[in-house]
């Protein structure tokens, strides 16, 4: 039966798929047709196009023009506008066919103008429209080779930088530089690592195969591969000491040689002889003790805590005999080289789901990136936020980009205050920060970013009196609203953590019920600021608060401390109360 309906709907389908093709061959034909009848006009026009195209095809004489430079897309925007200030523009007259031909030219020169910045942007082109090698960046050192990376135990571990937006091969040479080292490597093309010692294992050049994140064309490493440069100093011997800082005249451990295990004995030894020995041993810290030069970590032999009078360092510069040494032999001068303590640089995500939700509670400008610097530095785990801020994730914070509810990471950054926000996790540190510094770190970040400083337009704006008015409140609501409804909160306040940094950051740690070794501890003082701090040099010393502003935040300072010790927890900090 369903045979004489089989053979009419079998005539449709192929009817279906004929008047398909036939459509688009013949808007393909039209197409065609237009585009050479616009051809042909434009040759033979001898007239400009209109006077207010952007960049115009401009013909010369039927006589000394050859047609195809209007055929050739590359050539240069810069000489296509010579050649009309050569000839002049001719105006067309409005709505004719050669109007609207001219109308048609202007679209087509809109869209070669765009792609032939596109192009020059992107590669350089030759004349000829072939593409030409681009030059290789201006580096301050000379590639050396391919190397395999093993991530268990690196070779170029003296420092490692992250930037998984912007890197490039000049950034990281630039940086391992600044920091006195002799090898700068990159892999997977953002990552960054610095050292004095060349990888063990050679690798096919053609396995460093990943394209700089902020350099296109540029090669840095691969999966698993270095791409090596010896690097540059960047300034001569005598400038070095500038990255030499003093940390102060402390007591000489007792068991010196397991302390501080390289040593330097030289009778004419100077702060910068000893600052490059440790730098090229790759350790952070360069002791010196009349003749000898020590290097080695801070540890719990060597903490670095209880610092001596520098008048009891003073003869240690005077003294240049090993004879004389017994006499100072307690005290030595303790120098920050330029190298980076790497013991507490590797992070990752917790193997398993932790159990517990934690937040780590803040009000905007409160510190909250800096303290998760010091977070994921001592436990060696990433931390995760609620939002996602690009900027961060590309300086390391890998934890930005994982789901904030994916439990991999320790803690989880958050600014929200509503109930509902904060009863979903199990626990909370509650990090709070004086409001007058909190509202104008917020301010600055809001106007000139994570390192920036707002400009004297935006503080004299009606912007920043709105901003207090509005931020002021928020700072005690959200503060208030931890108190109400956190299920186990750990209040730990911002000047508390910077004046005693080790005592707040172990009570963090174990409210995070993760084990640390002292050492790691000191490692992460050793490198307490991070890649967030501000630079004091662009800061303008003013009084950004007028009285009104003061009485408003000092009455919600007021509120605050009588809400913390109603909780039976410490009330605000002396420098939090009222000016």
């Amino acid at each position: 039966m369903a045979k004489p309906f089989f053979r009419p709907q079998k005539f449709l389908r192929r009817t279906q798929f004929l008047l398909f093709f036939l459509t688009a061959a013949y808007l393909m034909a039209g197409s065609l047709l237009l585009l050479q009848r616009s051809h042909l006009v434009l040759q033979h026009n001898t007239r400009g196009t209109s006077g207010n195209q952007p960049l115009p095809i401009v013909m010369l004489s039927a006589g000394n023009t050859d047609s195809r430079l209007v055929q050739h897309s590359h050539l240069s925007p810069k000489l296509l506008v010579n050649m009309e200030m050569l000839h002049g523009p001719t105006p067309v007259p409005k709505y004719g066919p050669r109007w609207l031909m001219s109308r048609n030219s202007e679209v087509r020169q809109l869209r070669r103008k765009w792609f032939l910045r596109f192009t020059n942007e992107q590669e350089p082109m030759q004349v000829t429209g072939m593409r030409v090698a681009k030059p290789a960046p201006e580096n301050r050192g000379t590639y050396i080779g391919c190397f395999g990376d093993d991530s268990r135990e690196r070779t170029l571990k003296g420092a490692v930088f992250y930037d998984l937006r912007k890197m490039t091969v000049s950034h990281c040479q630039e940086a391992c530089a600044e920091r006195a080292y002799t090898y700068a490597g990159l892999e997977y093309g953002a990552e960054c690592y610095c050292g004095n010692k060349l990888p063990l294992t050679v690798a096919k050049q053609e396995e460093c195969n990943n394209e700089c994140k902020g350099e296109k064309g540029t090669i840095c490493g691969g999966v698993n591969r270095l791409s090596v440069f010896r690097v540059e100093e960047l300034w001569a011997g005598p400038k070095r000491r500038q990255n030499s800082i003093y940390r102060g005249c402390f007591q000489v451990p007792e068991n010196l040689t397991n302390t501080l295990p390289a040593t330097l004995i030289h009778f004419n030894l100077t702060v910068e002889m000893c600052s490059e020995f440790c730098s090229k041993k790759e350790f952070p810290l360069a002791v010196i003790r009349g003749s000898h030069c020590h290097c080695g970590f801070p540890t719990i032999q060597f903490p670095l805590h209880n610092s001596s009078d520098r008048s009891l360092c003073r003869r240690l510069q005077n003294i240049s005999g090993i004879a004389e040494m017994p006499r100072v032999k307690d005290y030595c001068l303790v120098y920050q080289t330029p190298v980076q303590d790497t013991r507490c640089t590797d992070r990752k995500f917790l193997p398993t789901k932790s159990k517990v939700f934690v937040a780590l509670s803040s009000f905007p400008g409160a510190g909250n990136t800096w303290a998760r610097h010091l977070i994921e530095h001592a436990t060696g785990f990433y931390t995760g936020s609620y939002y996602f801020d690009g900027t961060l994730y590309n300086k390391g914070f890998k934890g930005e980009k994982d789901h904030w509810r994916s439990r991999r990471t320790v803690c989880v950054k958050t600014h929200e205050s509503g109930r509902k926000e904060i009863e979903m996790f199990d626990s909370a540190i509650l990090l709070i920060r004086n409001p007058y510094k909190s509202l104008v770190a917020e301010f600055n970040r809001k106007c000139a970013g994570h390192l920036g400083y707002a400009t004297d337009r935006n503080w004299k704006s009606k912007e920043w009196p709105d901003f207090v008015n509005s931020y002021a409140s928020w700072w005690a609501s959200h503060v208030l609203d931890w108190l109400k409804y956190g299920k186990h909160l750990l209040v730990i306040h911002y000047e508390d953590l910077k004046e005693s940094l080790l005592p707040q950051l172990k009570k963090m740690v174990g409210f995070l019920n993760i084990s640390v070794s002292e050492d790691r501890l000191l490692c992460v003082e050793n490198n307490r600021d991070g890649n967030f701090k501000r630079s004091g040099a662009n800061q303008k010393r003013f009084e950004p608060f007028t009285k009104e502003m003061k009485d408003l935040i000092n009455k919600y300072i007021v509120i605050v401390d009588k809400a913390l010790r109603d909780r039976n927890f410490t009330g605000l900090p002396k420098e939090y109360l009222p000016r």
